[in-house]
């Protein structure tokens, strides 16, 4: 590191912390007059608007930014560079543009690590207040309202319920079969499951065990039964925005969870956490691409270099939510989805630096 790579690094940086700050606090700010409505009707302390919310909710949106942020602060800092004529003395002292690169990369992979971390651990458990804020005063009283659920709970157990209520803990005409390849072991059945908070258990007031040895049956009935099974009320409870408010190794399991189980919304957890590995390396790209489109003097000013940072990063944005919404309906694979926008403009980036003369 010289002095001419320590001077780019500190701009960059410090842009970059700057645009976050005013970016983000416009989103405060519009957030809050969309929502002051519901704190006011719910008489939510201003102590509990900041710090259960505020607080948690702007790493959320810092990251969410990051993109935008770090694209924007690449172009700024290499077009004012470009006008004041020094890159061209730069170049000229025999400086080639591949070396011009590396404090800029060195400051993106710095950005990209701590995102990295930031999404990973910091985030998610930020999120889990500013999202239970959002439940409890923003959004409308949570039902679950699937019917006829089926459940594997363990390689051979499936659960099935017609309906479940998530208020009173109840779940309706319950059945819990064993299954040893194709035959059917035995089979349980209640009209209803109610969850004891107290024992931590599953409680059926009457039930039905039939067992099945080849072509003999066998039927018990009985009543008050206590059993633990491999299911909990919080696996029927409100899942907005439960894939940002997990740690990675929360991800995981919860993702090996839902295999196990065959779950039907495995993709949105897929996605997400994919989009965790390849936040990093999209902010690496997104430099160099705004370093290539800058590095040129323009004679109309930064400000038109400015606006194609915009539209670029915002072309990147509509990528992301694009390929994530097609995952998430299953018509691209989430490990692939993720990696799109990243590779698209890794491919954009190449032929910027190819054929835009610097």
């Amino acid at each position: 590191m010289k002095i001419l790579d320590w001077y780019i690094l500190k701009k960059f940086l410090s842009t970059f912390v700057f645009a976050v700050l005013i970016l983000v606090s416009i989103i405060l700010v519009i957030d809050f007059t969309e929502k002051n409505d519901d704190f006011i009707q719910n008489n939510v302390a201003v102590s509990e608007i900041i710090f259960d919310y505020y607080v948690n909710l702007i790493p959320f949106y810092a990251n969410m930014l990051s993109p935008i942020t770090v694209f924007i602060a690449t172009v700024f800092v290499t077009a004012k560079l470009a006008s004041h004529t020094e890159i061209v003395a730069m170049l000229s002292s025999g400086i080639s543009f591949r070396r011009l690169l590396v404090p800029y990369i060195i400051g993106a992979t710095l950005i990209g690590v701590s995102i990295f971390g930031l999404i990973g651990w910091v985030i998610p458990n930020a999120n889990k207040k500013s999202v239970a804020f959002q439940v409890k005063y923003v959004k409308s009283p949570y039902t679950y309202d699937s019917r006829n659920i089926h459940i594997k709970i363990a390689p051979d157990a499936y659960v099935y319920m017609e309906s479940y209520n998530n208020n009173a803990h109840v779940g309706y005409n319950f059945a819990l079969e064993q299954i040893e390849g194709t035959t059917l072991k035995s089979k349980i059945t209640s009209n209803s499951i109610t969850w004891d908070e107290k024992a931590g258990k599953w409680h059926m007031d009457f039930y039905t065990l039939r067992t099945f040895n080849g072509e003999k049956e066998t039927i018990l009935k009985g009543q008050d039964l206590d059993t633990t099974l491999n299911m909990q009320p919080k696996d029927f409870e409100s899942t907005y925005k439960l894939e940002q408010t997990l740690t990675l190794p929360e991800l995981n399991n919860l993702i090996s969870e839902k295999k196990m189980r065959g779950a039907d919304d495995i993709e949105i957890y897929l996605v997400e956490k994919y989009e965790r590995f390849s936040y990093p390396f999209a902010i690496i790209i997104l430099t160099v691409i705004g370093v290539i489109v800058s590095a040129r003097k323009a004679r109309g000013g930064v400000g038109v270099q400015i606006a194609l940072g915009f539209f670029l990063a915002f072309v990147f944005i509509v990528f992301v939510i694009t390929s994530r919404s097609l995952a998430q309906v299953g018509d691209i694979p989430p490990s692939i989805a993720a990696w799109i926008p990243t590779i698209v403009f890794t491919g954009i980036g190449f032929l910027l630096y190819r054929y835009i003369p610097r």
